[in-house]
């Protein structure tokens, strides 16, 4: 019997999932219900003064920090332990830093209309960083500086989205009750400084990240971060692996749930 459920459980696939800037792990909630009834295993994470994280976006020094809660958990793993990593748009840098970090303890890393880095144009990052900085300045998102925002190589303040481009550039396909579930549960986002943003984003490396199997899942209506931004990514890591969910807003664990589903399970079909 104990070995029956010991085999039953690694035939388990473990999702690991990160959201994106000002969300939290509620975001997947949808998702990971389709998974979870799939009988995989499922760990959506808050990242650090995201969700229900105790921490406050001030105490954050640096983005390494923003990312404990996942480096703690692949820590923990056991050795022979694999997971599929899904990052989420900011979601990607975690998940970026995470494969340079713990190669062997990834199956496949799924990055969902997010930020990639590529570790053979380390420079490309610099660019992704100024598309990043006017999503996050749109509209009526509010943006909150530090008194010594000066200091490009500090944190400098944070940001949180506001509902115009909310329900207009992130969310336009959602439901009207995601929107507002997100409305009541988003938390700032600490804006990192640039040098610091683009020190974490080059330092991927082919031996490390560049090992990992990859997989970009592109949401064609994304009014956030652009499909030819995505495609330009993509271009940027040939060896990866890509999929399109049509008519997929940034939010497709809202405005598309099954199909992003049936794209994670396929992935973990092919990769797990």
């Amino acid at each position: 019997m104990i070995r029956q459920e010991r085999v039953a459980m690694e035939n388990k696939k473990h999702f690991v999932l990160v959201h994106g800037a000002c969300h939290g792990a509620w975001c997947w909630y949808k998702v990971s219900a389709l998974l979870k009834s799939g009988g995989d295993r499922v760990t959506a994470l808050d990242m650090a003064a995201s969700g229900i994280h105790p921490k406050k976006v001030q105490e954050l020094a640096s983005i390494t920090e923003y990312v404990e809660p996942l480096m703690e958990l692949l820590e923990s793993l056991p050795s022979e332990e694999r997971v599929i990593l899904v990052g989420h748009s900011l979601g990607g840098i975690c998940i970026s830093m995470a494969m340079e970090m713990f190669p062997n303890k990834i199956a496949a890393a799924v990055f969902v209309a997010s930020f990639m880095p590529s570790s053979q144009d380390p420079t490309f990052m610099t660019r992704i960083q100024q598309h990043r900085e006017k999503v996050y300045s749109s509209m009526d998102s509010k943006i909150m500086f530090d008194e010594d925002a000066k200091n490009a190589s500090k944190p400098n303040g944070c940001m949180i989205f506001g509902p115009e481009h909310l329900a207009s550039n992130l969310y336009q396909l959602c439901p009207p009750e995601d929107i507002s579930l997100a409305m009541s549960l988003l938390r700032p986002t600490r804006l990192y400084g640039d040098q610091e943003m683009v020190r974490e984003q080059t330092r991927v490396t082919r031996e490390k990240y560049g090992s990992v199997a990859k997989v970009y899942i592109v949401c064609e209506q994304d009014q956030a971060i652009k499909k030819d931004v995505q495609l330009s990514m993509i271009e940027k890591n040939p060896e990866t692996d890509v999929k399109f969910i049509a008519d997929a807003d940034h939010m497709p664990m809202f405005s598309k749930p099954q199909e992003l589903f049936s794209c994670l399970h396929h992935i973990a079909t092919t990769y797990y």
